[in-house]
């Protein structure tokens, strides 16, 4: 079944325009055909099309559920934006197919992109939300400073990954060894040039746990994929062991 977007779908009743076009006019949906509509905070609808019209798309609830997140907490993932805009799209649409709480777009002392417009971003984020079949839309921060990201209070794990040889390397723990499934955790990724010396150290007088993805250089788009992909990987671990 096919699903759309709509935030206010529940006082509406109509499809946004964008998803209107696509219902009627790409897909040639009409009047009786049965959608699935999700808010982005949750809730999944079952409707039936009143009126397929290309602009406003009219619908009845058949019936309505909450869906929430598979992983039941909060995951949270700071990462620099990239040079190449492309690739922390692509990361955007990973991450929200894996399933992610939020993002923040972090600016730090070697960010080559110090501007980033989340327009896109925020469209890319709905689309893998229905292409992933959730119900929930992650929250997209603007820009921030790593410095503000630092001093923000998290009840969950704080890590913090790097990769400069000539920071504390033995330091590092992996990731596995300190994440607890199940719990909150944030995980930051700095940008292509690494977070600088007095970033990791400000992260460390925070409270975050230096940690290591590996002993491969990752890009940062990299890295943040496999920040997340661990995280779920590690859930589902247990999960498997609690099992038995």
């Amino acid at each position: 079944m096919h699903r759309f977007y709509c935030p206010d779908i529940a006082e509406t009743l109509t499809l946004g325009e964008e998803d209107s076009k696509h219902c009627v006019k790409v897909l040639r949906m009409a009047e009786g055909y049965t959608i699935e509509v999700v808010d982005g905070n949750g809730m999944l609808y079952h409707c039936r099309i009143t009126m397929a019209h290309p602009k406003r798309c009219a619908i009845e609830v058949l019936d309505s559920q909450h869906q929430s997140p598979h992983w039941g907490h909060q995951i949270v993932l700071g990462i620099a934006p990239t040079k190449n805009l492309d690739r922390i799209e692509w990361l955007v649409e990973k991450c929200v197919e894996m399933g992610v709480d939020r993002i923040i777009p972090l600016r730090c002392h070697n960010s080559e992109r110090t501007v980033l417009k989340t327009e896109r971003l925020k469209k890319i984020m709905v689309s893998a939300m229905k292409q992933s079949l959730k119900a929930t839309l992650p929250q997209l921060d603007e820009l921030t400073p790593v410095e503000q990201v630092l001093a923000e209070p998290f009840a969950g794990t704080r890590c913090i990954a790097y990769c400069d040889e000539q920071l504390p390397r033995q330091e590092r723990l992996t990731l596995a060894s300190v994440y607890q499934p199940g719990r909150d955790v944030m995980v930051l990724i700095g940008p292509e040039g690494d977070f600088s010396p007095e970033e990791v150290q400000a992260a460390h007088e925070a409270g975050f746990k230096p940690v290591t993805l590996g002993e491969s250089r990752l890009r940062t788009e990299t890295a943040g994929m496999m920040a997340v992909a661990a995280v779920h990987a590690l859930d589902m671990a247990a999960h498997i062991q609690n099992r038995k």
